[in-house]
């Protein structure tokens, strides 16, 4: 049997040179890596005690709706701004060039709720830590975070040395 790093392409001097691309999308083809990535992530959250699973657009659907699935949870979207048709909170966050703002329904979440905070991939962790603050706003309880992939280079567990975090690859690079 393979091992979850077997299915992750990697691809040098990209987006620019020295940079290794670490492909998601290759695990997701292939029918036994998607298996393996939900089997992983889902191990990250046996024994915990929470209400609800939260993935940020658009990977985190891809890998927290069937972990909510599987585990019988409600799961709960944030999307990109102007996505959502009800009532809306919304958190801007820095990229690398300019900010992005990302926004959940203002009903999602219900005070005291512990929530499991699930996405493909932690960089510089600028779009989870939006995610939580929403939670927070709402009166969540973040009671942990999971990702598929770290890319443990660019200190995105540092924004977030508030939190358990956990990663089910971490590569020490970029």
């Amino acid at each position: 049997m393979k091992k979850i790093e077997d299915y992750v392409r990697s691809i040098p001097d990209f987006p620019e040179e020295g940079i290794i691309f670490r492909d998601v999308p290759s695990i997701l083809q292939d029918a036994e890596g998607l298996h393996l990535s939900i089997d992983l992530i889902q191990a990250e959250l046996k024994d915990l005690d929470f209400d609800v699973i939260v993935g940020t657009e658009s990977r985190g659907f891809i890998f927290g709706v069937p972990v909510a699935y599987n585990m019988n949870k409600p799961f709960i979207p944030v999307r990109k701004k102007g996505k959502l048709p009800c009532e809306t909170i919304s958190r801007e966050y820095e990229l690398e060039y300019g900010t992005a703002t990302i926004e959940m329904h203002r009903d999602s979440i219900r005070p005291g709720q512990k929530v499991v905070v699930i996405d493909d991939l932690i960089a510089t962790g600028g779009t989870v830590e939006a995610a939580i603050h929403l939670i927070e706003d709402l009166g969540g309880e973040v009671v942990r975070v999971v990702f598929l992939m770290e890319l443990a280079g660019l200190k995105g567990r540092e924004r977030l040395a508030d939190y358990d975090v956990r990663s089910v690859i971490c590569y020490e690079g970029k």
